[in-house]
């Protein structure tokens, strides 16, 4: 069950408010939802996740109580290695078992098919933000197993994130929540990624589709460069619209979720680009991964061999393949040469010449992310640069690009700017201040109150969208 389909909607997501608004009992009302919408797509994984969410409850208990710092040192690594150990099993056995057979040819290396549950990067990062926070201190161990297996099953980011960690919403899970003073908002987030979803990312998702899923030797060039911008704005416009309604979801439930996207495509570098795509998980490699390492505190070269250690970490986060591999080590990579001086010629450069560049990198790079293997992305890129066959489009591609996919496009570019909240300040659009309950960490000068006219009626595009349409997939349910 997406976010984005009829079934949850409208059947799931109003019994599920009903119960939980009407219902005193808030947290169990939110377990138990939560629960019902994994099993709905996970069915015995659930019972995975819930051995998970007990080890880690019970470690994150003793992890308090020990007083001993190698004990809790000795607590923390166990658990880390246990919640690795089973992200690693269901995401990585299978590409390291094609490695091995690769390598050691004739021998008897067993194929490995196993289907990975929803969501396991997702909530194996998060189990690990907390054991980890509780053994810095940094936030109180939560006592209430039902409090905390409700954190960690909470069904707007349970499947595809953001990565909310414990201390972001401790105190929102210990209040009382009955207020609903962010219905409204949160109604109006859902709606945003709802458009996002269905109308920008859904509409451009069968270019990319024909462009990656053309026989190499038919591919032009023409071809190639409207599927890998096709691609980049259908990932940016699928993922950012999904956080966006968990976002919301959470603001009508009465939690607040951590910011994931800030316009990604203004940047300027790879650098700013990082700032500004996933920021929940790109923060929290920082947290846990670079500056555990060392950061930036012990030399050029220590610093260097963090970033890249990150970055291919990265890339082995969103998936086990090679393509991945490279498409985090090309990230890496551009940021190492930006950290060797070439970032200081992009802040003298144009800032048209910068920005520019910065899209070519992450454009090419969207290409590794989506061809299915190496060889295949080697050809597609190729394609891309060659000179020839920049005629009139083929056939198939004109079909394509018809009056919706390019007013999609269009519509895709302009959004990818902060167009909407520079033209809705311009006409005065007031804006909800932190002082209504918005959050800073989402926006200090808070968000504009969009017109309730303007959202019924992307509400009811969406919609049509979506019950005129097969195509539905969320694109980062698959990591």
């Amino acid at each position: 069950m997406v976010f984005s389909s009829i079934v949850f909607l409208f059947y799931f997501l109003p019994v599920f408010l009903l119960g939980y608004y009407v219902s005193g009992w808030r947290t169990g009302a939110l377990l138990l939802g939560s629960v019902l919408f994994y099993t709905w797509g996970e069915g015995p994984y659930v019972l995975l996740l819930g051995g998970l969410i007990l080890i880690n409850h019970l470690g994150g208990l003793l992890i308090a109580a020990a007083a001993a710092p190698r004990r809790r040192t000795a607590f923390v690594a166990a658990l880390v290695a246990l919640d690795l150990s089973v992200l690693g099993v269901f995401k990585y056995a299978g590409f390291l078992a094609r490695i091995l057979d690769q390598l050691l040819p004739g021998a008897p290396v067993p194929e490995l098919h196993l289907r990975l549950p929803l969501g396991v990067s997702f909530f194996t990062f998060q189990l690990i933000s907390y054991v980890v926070d509780v053994h810095r201190r940094s936030v109180k161990v939560e006592t209430d197993l039902g409090r905390f297996a409700a954190y960690v099953l909470m069904f707007p980011h349970l499947i595809a994130g953001p990565i909310v960690r414990y201390a972001d919403i401790r105190a929102e899970m210990h209040a009382d929540r009955r207020g609903g003073r962010t219905i409204a908002l949160g109604l109006q987030y859902l709606i945003v990624g709802l458009c996002q979803k269905a109308l920008i990312a859904n509409t451009l998702a069968p270019v990319a589709d024909h462009a990656f899923g053309l026989d190499l030797g038919k591919l032009d060039g023409l071809t190639a460069w409207a599927g890998a911008i096709a691609y980049t704005l259908q990932i940016y416009f699928d993922f950012c619209g999904y956080s966006n309604m968990a976002i919301g979801l959470a603001f009508m439930l009465g939690f607040t979720y951590p910011k994931n996207f800030d316009y990604p495509y203004v940047a300027r570098s790879l650098t700013e680009f990082w700032r500004r795509w996933h920021i929940s998980l790109s923060s929290w490699f920082r947290d846990y991964v670079y500056i555990p390492l060392g950061g930036n505190r012990q030399g050029l070269a220590k610093t260097l061999r963090n970033l890249l250690i990150v970055f291919l970490l990265t890339g082995l986060w969103h998936g086990a393949a090679w393509t991945f591999v490279l498409w985090g080590l090309w990230h890496g990579g551009f940021l190492l040469i930006e950290r060797f001086g070439f970032g200081r010629l992009l802040e003298a450069a144009p800032k048209p010449v910068a920005h520019l560049y910065a899209l070519l990198v992450v454009t090419f790079g969207w290409v590794l992310f989506r061809a299915p293997d190496l060889a295949h992305a080697l050809a597609y890129v190729q394609a891309m640069v060659s000179p020839r066959a920049f005629g009139p489009p083929p056939i198939d591609l004109a079909v394509l690009l018809n009056n919706e996919t390019l007013l999609a496009a269009a519509l895709g570019v302009l959004f990818s700017a902060p167009f909407l909240p520079w033209a809705l300040d311009r006409i005065g659009r007031p804006r909800l201040a932190p002082s209504h309950h918005l959050p800073t960490r989402l926006d200090p000068r808070g968000v504009h109150a969009l017109s309730t006219v303007g959202l019924l009626v992307g509400l009811s595009l969406s919609v049509a969208h979506l019950a005129g349409s097969s195509l539905n997939p969320f694109l980062y349910f698959r990591f």
